[in-house]
């Protein structure tokens, strides 16, 4: 007669039910890990990071060509309403830069994909995860220009209201998924091609002039304005940066838009990732 199995541990029996948590918290393991070793990684460049971030000094410098243009005066954004919205797309940039086609390509150009491709965890991760540590090591010198732009301009410092903030800040890092993956979608020509990023290079021209990173969309023309809201560049920079800084914006139309482009990119990179890796290896065999 066979024995009665023993019965399972309280504990056992009560997250038996939830299959779905160990799997979760093996994801949060993993990303936990591979942030700190990225962020590790990233602290030895820590003087080349400062240079980056202060290569990003564009908005403000616009601030100071368009403080004092009467074409601000004619739109009705005053002096402090420039400083603050360029401060805070000065902000943004810091913090939606995106390069994974450099380093895809180099990685492919050196020989050192295909050992990343045997490993388990795709690429992906692995170069989002790069970026969000360099943001990381980043932060303390952004800080620092921030501090040093509200001494130098005293009138533009202020403090955004709590669900201001929260919203920007959501916006700013979807507006910085959206940056990713446009690029990564570029990045993954590098199957076809050895120099994708020079098509980058082209996909950067429109950022500058349709972000709102050269002055505020509102003193476009209303056609103008009107395009640029539908690509998918005013949410990388100018619908953060008008929510942090107290600019009027229709909030829910801009989250509609990110949405909108993360479900045309989602599927765009999965199908160009399968596809890249399937030519990747029937060209090695």
């Amino acid at each position: 007669m066979s024995q009665p199995l023993p019965s399972q541990p309280r504990r056992q029996r009560r997250f038996g039910r939830h299959r779905g948590f160990p799997v979760i918290a093996s994801a949060l393991r993993i990303a936990r890990a591979l942030f700190i070793s990225q962020y590790a990684l990233m602290l030895e460049f820590r003087a080349e990071i400062l240079l980056w971030a202060l290569s990003g000094l564009m908005p403000l410098l616009m601030f100071s060509l368009w403080s004092g243009a009467p074409a601000g005066a004619a739109a009705g954004i005053s002096p402090q309403a420039f400083a603050r919205y360029f401060l805070a797309a000065f902000v943004v940039r810091q913090f939606t830069v995106v390069w994974v086609v450099y380093a895809f390509e180099e990685d492919n150009l050196l020989g050192r994909l295909s050992p990343l491709l045997l490993q388990p965890l795709p690429l992906f991760w692995r170069y989002a995860a790069a970026h969000l540590a360099e943001q990381a090591t980043r932060l303390p010198f952004v800080v620092g220009m921030v501090a040093l732009f509200f001494w130098a301009v005293p009138e533009a410092a202020w403090i955004p209201s709590p669900t201001r903030l929260l919203l920007a800040l959501l916006a700013a890092h979807l507006g910085f998924w959206l940056s990713f993956l446009l690029q990564h979608a570029i990045t993954m020509l590098c199957f076809w091609s050895e120099r994708a990023s020079a098509l980058e290079r082209f996909l950067f021209m429109p950022y500058i002039f349709l972000s709102g990173l050269l002055a505020p969309l509102d003193l476009y023309p209303e056609a103008v304005r009107r395009f640029a809201l539908l690509t998918p560049f005013p949410s990388m920079l100018y619908l953060p940066a008008q929510l942090a800084s107290g600019g009027a914006i229709d909030a829910v139309a801009g989250f509609r838009t990110v949405a909108v482009w993360l479900a045309v990119l989602i599927p765009l990179n999965l199908v160009l990732w399968r596809a890249g890796v399937r030519r990747y290896a029937a060209m090695g065999g």
